[in-house]
C-alpha cells in the first residue's frame, strides 16, 4: 500500500515519500492514501451516493461567482471598443448573447457531478473511451498549466507595478502561486470554503469602481453596418463564449460530494447564473471604462490603476487586493489539474491527487518567471488556440448524453477499460471538429481560410462555431456505427 506523508509547515515545505504502490480492489476504487488531517483524500474515484456530505447547494453559486470576479474578466471586456472597434449597444448585445451560449455547457455538466459522483474528465470516458479520454486529458491538462501561468504573470505584474519596483515580479507569482496551491492541494472542502468568501471583497471593489468611473462613461456609437462590423461582432463574440466555456472541463469537479438526489435544475441555474452575472457585469465594466476619455490606450492592470488613482493609498490597497483575485480564478486550474492527471491511467491514479497538483504548481511557476520578462500577446494568443478544443469536445459529450445514453450511465464501469466505449467515434469526430476551428480561427498569429473571406484585419472568428457544427455532426453518425461493432 502507498504511503504518502506531507509535512506543512508556516514555509509550506511538502515532503512526499512513496513507498509502494496501490493496489486496486476488485471494485475498480482505489484506496487513497492518507496524508494527513485535512487534505483530501479522493482522487477520480468515484464518490458513493452514501459518503456524499456537501449539502450547500448553494456553493454552485460562490463557487463559480468568485471564480469569475477576477481582474481578467474586466480585462477581457475592455477588448471590445479599442481591438474589435464595436460600439457600447453591439458589445453589451454580444456580451450577453456568447455568455449565455458559453455557459450552457458549464452548466449543463454541474448536473453530472451529483447524478454520477464522477469528475470531469472522467465523465468524458464515457464518450471517448479509455485512451480517447486520457487524449483529451492531455489538453485540458496544457490548459490548466497555460492558463495558471498566465494568470500569476498578470498579478506579478501588477505587485511588481504596485511596489514601484522593489517586489521583483518573480516574488508576485510566487506568493501568488503557493497560495492558489495551498488551498488546492487541501482539496475539496477547502476550495469551496475559500470561493464561498472570496467574491465578497471583489464585488466591494468593482462596485466602487463603477461608482468612480460611471459619470466619465460614454455610448460609443456603432460603427458603419456591414460584413466588418459583422465580423467583428462574431469575434468578439467567439472571445467571450471561449472564456466562459472554458470552465466545461472542470464543472462537475465541485459537486461530486453532494447528495444524488440534489435537484439538477438547481444546480443547473445556481451554476449558469454564478458565470453569467460576473462575466456580464464585469465584461461590461470593462467596456465601459474603455470609453473613458483618460483611460483611453490602458488595458489590464493599467487600466484599473487608473480607475483607483485619485483614491490615493487606499487605491493602492484595492489594486493589491484585485491582485490575491487572480487566487480565486486559478484555484479551479490547480485543483483540476490534479485530477486529470488521474485520468491517464491506473499507474497515475495510484498517485494522490495533492501530488500531481503541487508536480503543476512547479511547473507552470517555472514556465511563468522566465516568461514575465518577455511576456506578451503572444502566450494570450497561444492560449486562446488552446481553448478551442473545449466547443467540440463539449458538443461529443452532450450528444452522448442526450441522444445515444439519454442520461442513463453504467457508473460501476467507469474505471474498467473493457466496459468503456471503444472511443474511436468522439477521437474522429474531435480530429473532423478541429477541422472546423482550423478553417474558422482568426488570431493575430494565425486566420483560418474560411476566417480570411471576411474584411477584417484578421478575419471573422468563427473556429468555436465550426468546430462544434463539424464535431457534433460527425459523432452523430460515427457513433451509431462504433456501437454496431461494439456496444458499450
Amino acid at each position: 500500500m502507498q504511503r504518502c506523508y506531507i509535512i506543512c509547515n508556516k514555509r509550506f515545505y511538502v515532503v512526499c515519500f512513496l513507498i509502494k504502490e496501490v493496489s486496486l480492489m476488485a471494485s475498480d476504487t482505489v484506496t487513497v492514501p492518507e496524508l494527513g488531517q485535512g487534505i483530501e483524500k479522493h482522487g477520480i474515484e468515484r464518490v458513493s451516493p452514501d459518503a456524499r456530505s456537501h449539502v450547500r447547494i448553494f456553493d454552485n453559486f460562490t463557487m463559480w461567482l468568485s471564480a469569475n470576479l477576477v481582474i481578467s474578466t474586466v480585462a477581457l471586456g475592455a477588448l471590445a471598443v479599442p481591438v474589435f472597434g464595436l460600439g457600447f449597444w453591439e458589445s453589451l448585445i454580444a456580451i450577453i448573447i456568447f455568455n449565455v451560449l458559453g455557459v450552457l455547457p458549464v452548466a449543463f455538466f454541474a448536473t453530472l457531478g451529483p447524478k454520477l459522483g464522477l469528475r470531469q474528465m472522467t465523465i468524458s470516458r464515457f464518450s471517448f473511451g479509455w485512451v480517447g479520454a486520457m487524449v483529451m486529458a492531455c489538453f485540458n491538462v496544457a490548459a490548466c498549466i497555460g492558463w495558471s501561468a498566465v494568470n500569476v504573470i498578470v498579478g506579478g505584474q501588477l505587485v511588481e507595478a504596485l511596489s514601484g519596483g522593489a517586489v521583483p515580479r518573480w516574488v508576485g507569482i510566487l506568493v501568488i502561486a503557493i497560495l492558489t496551491t495551498i488551498v488546492s492541494i487541501y482539496g475539496y472542502q477547502y476550495v469551496h470554503r475559500y470561493e464561498r468568501f472570496a467574491w465578497i471583497p471583489m464585488a466591494i471593489i468593482f462596485i466602487a469602481m463603477f461608482f468612480i468611473a460611471a459619470p466619465r462613461m460614454s455610448i460609443v456609437p456603432a460603427p458603419a453596418f456591414g460584413i466588418a462590423s459583422v465580423a467583428s461582432f462574431v469575434s468578439f463574440g467567439g472571445a467571450i463564449y471561449g472564456f466562459a466555456t472554458g470552465w466545461s472541463s472542470y464543472a462537475a469537479d465541485y459537486n461530486v460530494n453532494q447528495p444524488e438526489e440534489t435537484p439538477a435544475r438547481r444546480i443547473f441555474w445556481l451554476t449558469f447564473f454564478g458565470v453569467t452575472i460576473p462575466c456580464i457585469l464585469l465584461e461590461t465594466l470593462g467596456m465601459g471604462l474603455t470609453t473613458v476619455a483618460a483611460y483611453h490606450n490602458k488595458g489590464g492592470g493599467d487600466l484599473l490603476a487608473a480607475v483607483v488613482s485619485p483614491l490615493g493609498g487606499f487605491g493602492t490597497l484595492l489594486l493589491v487586493l484585485l491582485a490575491l483575485s487572480v487566487i480565486a480564478n486559478n484555484i479551479p486550474n490547480d485543483y483540476s489539474l490534479g485530477l486529470t492527471v488521474q485520468v491517464y491511467g491506473h499507474r497515475f491514479q495510484r498517485v494522490n491527487r495533492a501530488v500531481w497538483t503541487l508536480i503543476g504548481a512547479v511547473i507552470y511557476i517555472l514556465i511563468a518567471i522566465p516568461a514575465a520578462n518577455n511576456f506578451n500577446s503572444t502566450l494570450d494568443n497561444f492560449l486562446l488556440l488552446v481553448a478551442y478544443w473545449l466547443g467540440p469536445w463539449a458538443i461529443i459529450l452532450v450528444v452522448e448524453h442526450f441522444v445515444f445514453r439519454r442520461g442513463k450511465y453504467p457508473v460501476e464501469a467507469w474505471n474498467t477499460r473493457s466496459k468503456l466505449p471503444v472511443g474511436w467515434a468522439a477521437l474522429v469526430s474531435m480530429a473532423i471538429g478541429l477541422v472546423g476551428v482550423y478553417l474558422g480561427a482568426a488570431q493575430s498569429l494565425f486566420v483560418g481560410p474560411i476566417a480570411a473571406l471576411f474584411n477584417r484585419p484578421f478575419g471573422m472568428d468563427i473556429g468555436f462555431e465550426l468546430g462544434v457544427v463539424f464535431a457534433g455532426i460527425a459523432y452523430f453518425f460515427l457513433r451509431r456505427i462504433e456501437l454496431r461493432s461494439a456496444e458499450r
